[in-house]
This record gives C-alpha cells, sequence and structure tokens, in this order.
C-alpha cells in the first residue's frame, strides 16, 4: 500500500532554515509527481509546492518563492522540501502528497517558527 512518512520538523528561529524529507513507498516513486501542503492552526490545507516525475518541473507558492525549494532524490524514493528564511507564517503541519488513482498523504511533520 502507498506510504508516505515525512520527517524533519520541528522548532527553528526566525530566519532558519529546515529541511523537510518524505519517504514514500508502495508505488513506483519516479512515475509520478509529488506535492508539499500545509495547514495551519484554523486555516485550510494549501499547496506549497510541487515537482514532476523527473525532478525537471517544479512550481511553489507565491508566499514561499525564494526562500522553499523541492527537490526529489528517485534512486532513495524519497522527496525534500529546503525551507530557509522561516517566518513565524510558516509555522504549521507540513503534508507530503501524491495522486496514485487515489489522493495519499502523510502523517504530517511540525514546523514551528518562533523567537
Amino acid at each position: 500500500q502507498v506510504q508516505l512518512v515525512e520527517s524533519g520538523g520541528g522548532l527553528v528561529q526566525p530566519g532558519g532554515s529546515l529541511r523537510l524529507s518524505c519517504a514514500a513507498s508502495g508505488f513506483t516513486f519516479s512515475n509520478y509527481g509529488m506535492s508539499w501542503y500545509r495547514q495551519a492552526p484554523g486555516k485550510e490545507r494549501e499547496l506549497v509546492a510541487a515537482i514532476s516525475s523527473g525532478g525537471g518541473v517544479t512550481s511553489s507558492a507565491e508566499s514561499v518563492k525564494g526562500r522553499f525549494t523541492i527537490s526529489r532524490d528517485n534512486a532513495k524514493n524519497t522527496v525534500y522540501l529546503l525551507m530557509n528564511n522561516l517566518k513565524p507564517e510558516d509555522t504549521a503541519v507540513y503534508y507530503c502528497n501524491v495522486r496514485v488513482t487515489n489522493t495519499y498523504w502523510g502523517q504530517g511533520t511540525q514546523v514551528t517558527v518562533s523567537s
């Protein structure tokens, strides 16, 4: 079965960096685009960044452009989200997502940006 396991979240000061990882299994990872979403308390889940199956095409939300970078390693079945210059408004639970017939989500990893 499809499994997505996120890791790398934590507490960081404003201006700091984190790298999130999402380890995937149960499907042919290199055939599918992957996405990162986030959900802040009291807000709807929103798309943060996406990457094509081969990694050559990426997109990101305006709010994170120039600060967040999505990448993938198809040999490791892992997608990453490098987050630089973090701001308090980036505080949220971050989720990995893939659409393989159905839509699958990981359990999420908490990112808290606070001094």
